[in-house]
């Protein structure tokens, strides 16, 4: 599939060094233009970028990638999503945890829970979701989750479980209040391109985004969805994640460089299993 040009097009803003943590590199509208892209996210000043997976194809699709292009700082996170829990067959829990322990793979998900589009029947992703955490748990790595519709559902599953949680709760968009439940479990908050919107609507968003102690904040691209202003409604992509960690600097009144760098530095404590230098990038 050919990739929009205009995803593609512009020269990309600095800021270094950053990590993408949550990229889709394997989804169709990227995958045939990975080395334009991890081009362009060096020229952003980008250190790293965690390619999370989707299905057991997907899984098997960014590991590859985290292989071919260690030397960009690609890793994988590998599980299961859980609006595409219909397409999982018998044995891919097993065949997903092969993966547990193989190069490049730094992560387990993207889990969680999703009301919105209601197409998995909400017990099933409930099902996959434990055994996600159980699985993440008994391998030692962070778990990577995804939220829509489904804040308290996911906040009175993760209760139950033992503390502290080692993972992310990614494309974080719900209220202060939320923010501060997620906090108290041990997760960290990942922000993405909303955080860059102008719709009022999402002023209880800024709010947590100023809330959150420096050393939880994360931040990615959710490539290729979620594109930051001023490229909103385009095809996203990692270089990307600079207009939204500019915008989070902006709000907290920070620093961007400095916050850059602990950013980074989160990124690395949380996947500990990368290998990202944590100094900034150069262009050359």
């Amino acid at each position: 599939m050919t990739t929009p040009r205009d995803a593609f097009e512009e020269s990309p803003v600095r800021l270094s060094p950053l990590v993408d943590t949550h990229a889709h590199l394997d989804d169709p509208r990227l995958a045939g233009q990975l080395a334009v892209l991890l081009g362009r996210a060096r020229q952003a000043g980008l250190v790293g970028i965690v390619a999370v997976a989707t299905t057991w194809e997907s899984s098997q699709a960014v590991q590859r990638m985290a292989i071919d292009h260690a030397d960009a700082g690609v890793v994988a996170a590998v599980g299961f999503h859980p609006n595409q829990l219909d397409e999982a067959r018998p044995g891919d829990r097993d065949r997903l945890e092969s993966l547990g322990d193989a190069p490049g793979v730094v992560a387990v998900g993207e889990t969680g829970l999703d009301r919105y589009w209601n197409r998995v029947a909400f017990d099933l992703q409930r099902d996959w979701f434990d055994w996600h955490l159980d699985w993440a748990r008994r391998i030692g790595l962070p778990v990577v989750i995804h939220c829509r519709d489904s804040a308290e559902d996911i906040l009175d599953q993760l209760r139950g479980r033992p503390r502290p949680l080692q993972g992310v709760l990614h494309s974080f968009t719900g209220n202060l209040d939320q923010a501060r439940a997620f906090l108290d479990l041990g997760l960290h908050l990942s922000f993405a391109g909303q955080l860059t919107f102008a719709n009022k609507a999402l002023e209880p968003l800024r709010e947590a985004a100023r809330f959150v102690p420096e050393d939880r904040l994360l931040v990615e691209t959710d490539s290729p969805y979620l594109s930051p202003h001023p490229h909103r409604g385009r095809t996203n992509e990692p270089s990307r994640v600079v207009h939204t960690a500019s915008t989070l600097a902006h709000l907290r009144g920070v620093d961007p460089e400095a916050l850059a760098q602990r950013l980074t530095q989160n990124a690395q404590i949380l996947f500990q299993r990368a290998n990202w230098n944590p100094s900034p990038c150069p262009l050359s």
